[in-house]
């Protein structure tokens, strides 16, 4: 199955607690910290709404 393949690369300070909370439930934790989720509508809606916040590569 395709994953995605996740770095936050801008700080999340001034975001809203909903796009907060999407990088905390995909497990990200940190700045730079990269995540490999597999990619379900669930996951893909989360990472719509964090995608200016994030670098997203789908993996094969």
């Amino acid at each position: 199955m395709a994953k995605y393949k996740i770095t936050q690369i801008i700080s999340s300070n001034g975001e809203t607690r909903r796009q907060k909370d999407n990088l905390r439930c995909l497990g990200i934790r940190r700045m730079h910290h990269t995540v490999e989720v597999e990619k379900t509508p669930v996951t893909a809606g989360q990472v719509a709404r964090i995608a200016h916040l994030c670098k997203v590569e789908e993996i094969d």
